[in-house]
């Protein structure tokens, strides 16, 4: 069995509800996505990539300026999607200069700015 863990971020923006709803909107069109915009929360589910893991979800919830996302999941998966979700959500959030900062179980941290996003 893989070990799992869990890797949070809170993302500053004065618009926290809109960039979740556009992450869902964008994530959408590939894989299981929500947003209810009352609410101001919502989740993206990556599909596993084998038989024998999991799907990793990612939950969203708009607070005051800021944006939470909660990744659970297999340790590899959930370190490949802190980055391919930082990125988008940098991309949607240039002008805003969005920066993504993940806190693992166990306190490795990955952050990511702009500058990953101009890194193909």
């Amino acid at each position: 069995m893989s070990e799992t863990i869990t890797s949070t971020a809170r993302v500053r923006t004065d618009r926290p509800g809109r960039y979740g709803k556009q992450l869902a909107s964008h994530f959408g069109k590939k894989i299981d996505s929500q947003w209810d915009a009352e609410a101001q929360r919502g989740h993206l589910t990556f599909p596993s990539n084998a038989d024998d893991l999991p799907a990793v979800t990612c939950d969203m919830i708009a607070g005051d300026n800021v944006l939470m996302l909660s990744l659970d999941g297999e340790t590899e998966t959930v370190i490949r999607l802190e980055r391919v979700v930082a990125v988008h959500l940098i991309r949607f959030g240039a002008k805003d200069a969005l920066e993504v900062k993940w806190t693992r179980t166990g306190g490795e941290e990955a952050h990511f700015t702009i500058a990953d996003v101009e890194q193909k």
